[in-house]
């Protein structure tokens, strides 16, 4: 039991350290020797774990997609409705993106042209998203739009902020976030609740 948690622990350092070294370098740069020594192991213990760098990537990634699917189910008891909880959802991804490393680190993988593979954040987000649009739509909270439709042009403005984020954190920031969604709610919404919508994201409902 003691030598599992050990290699537990090991694994999820090598992951970690990984996923800075991808973020700062990129998979094609980064080397497996700044990446065991990041972990402070050696390059045996890295391999007895991954047998290649690619390896490792798709670990990252996995690492990755297992947050992104927190993210995507953390707020669902928090949101009136599902537009609001769509928001609510962008608002966390934007603000992990900024703080967690790993989950930034598995985007980059996954847009990455020179390794193939691994789970597909971008069309995990994307499959999330139009599922949340189609259940607005089923609420009566849609307009008169396609969520298919209205899928592609969320999925292409937050991962287009995603992209530009380590250049320019603005990017990721709540107000950029807020304003984008005051820009779109109004073609997305029903009239009839755009008013209880909240751009900035709302704040959990009162429990009974």
């Amino acid at each position: 039991m003691v030598k599992q948690e050990r290699a537990l622990r090991t694994r999820e350092a090598l992951i970690n350290s990984a996923a800075t070294v991808f973020d700062r370098d990129g998979f094609s740069v980064a080397s497996l020797t700044a990446i065991s020594s990041l972990a402070g192991l050696s390059n045996g213990a890295l391999h007895f774990h991954f047998a290649s760098k690619a390896a490792l990537a798709d670990a990252v990634e996995e690492a990755a997609a297992e947050r992104l699917a927190h993210i995507v189910t953390v707020h669902e008891d928090e949101a009136a409705n599902a537009l609001q909880l769509l928001v609510n959802t962008s608002h966390e991804l934007a603000r992990m993106l900024t703080a967690d490393v790993v989950l930034r680190a598995g985007f980059e993988l996954s847009r990455d042209q020179v390794r193939e593979g691994g789970p597909g954040l971008y069309q995990q987000w994307h499959r999330w998203v139009e599922g949340a649009l189609k259940r607005a739509a089923g609420e009566g909270v849609l307009n008169q739009v396609k969520p298919e439709d209205a899928a592609t042009s969320v999925v292409a403005a937050t991962t287009g902020f995603e992209v530009l984020g380590p250049q320019d954190p603005e990017w990721l920031s709540h107000r950029t976030i807020t304003r984008f969604w005051r820009l779109l709610l109004p073609r997305l919404a029903d009239p009839s609740v755009l008013g209880d919508l909240a751009a900035a994201g709302s704040r959990p409902r009162a429990r009974p």
